[in-house]
């Protein structure tokens, strides 16, 4: 399932927007700043961005700017009041990949999403490595030299959001959040199941990576020596 972000501070807007991509395959979270949708993008894998321009904490057009900057080529779908030509403008040489002006139809939101999606990935989000861990995400697998092994669906998203840490401590919520997202039951020890089938996996293919448990912080990928 495609998982999206929403960028949106208006309560009632942002729940229209939810219920309009209920039903529709994609999966929708929200945030109301700035602030919090970087922190989950820094932890989370998306497949979109839909961001407003007028948030409490700037402009959301900055975030878009800092995502390119930083080389994502994740596709982003900017929401705004304004509807001058200039503005259109300014957001697609930033990097946004589309621009709905407010009021817009839910049905052609949901429309133009789903283009985007439909849009070829860039290699450099299909197999994220670090220290000779490679994660293939289009095959569903992990490899290390010569040796792979494949990876259930909740195992890749968490492999992906601890890979792409490079080695930072990643919150055991936000793995949660990457393993099964807002719109499933998570049993209390699915996490710990999950993380003990990737150790044992991590160990199989002969990678020089462990999951730790950085006590009270949370999880991350790191050498044995760094215990």
């Amino acid at each position: 399932m495609n998982r999206v972000a929403l960028v949106e501070d208006h309560e009632r807007l942002a729940a229209l927007i939810r219920k309009a991509f209920e039903g529709t395959g994609i999966e929708l979270e929200t945030f109301d700043r700035i602030a919090h949708a970087r922190a989950a993008l820094e932890q989370l894998s998306y497949s979109a961005l839909i961001v407003d321009r007028g948030l409490p904490d700037g402009d959301g057009l900055e975030l878009v700017r800092q995502l390119r900057a930083q080389g994502s080529s994740m596709p982003c779908l900017m929401l705004t009041a304004r509807d001058a030509l200039n503005d259109r403008i300014e957001g697609l040489e930033v990097g946004a990949d589309d621009y709905l002006a407010k009021p817009f139809s839910m049905d052609e939101l949901v429309a133009r999403v789903r283009a985007l999606l439909r849009r070829p990935a860039q290699m450099e989000d299909i197999a994220p490595e670090y220290s000779g861990l490679q994660i293939l995400a289009s095959e569903a697998s992990m490899r290390h030299g010569d040796e792979k092994i494949s990876l259930a669906p909740a195992e890749l998203q968490i492999m992906l959001c601890l890979v792409k840490a490079r080695g930072r401590t990643v919150r055991r919520t936000a793995l949660e959040l990457a393993g099964w997202g807002l719109s499933e039951h998570v049993t209390s020890n699915a996490l710990d199941v999950a993380l003990h089938r990737l150790r044992k996996k991590l160990a199989a293919i002969g990678a020089n990576l462990e999951i730790l448990n950085m006590r009270g912080l949370g999880y991350a990928l790191a050498h044995p020596t760094s215990r």
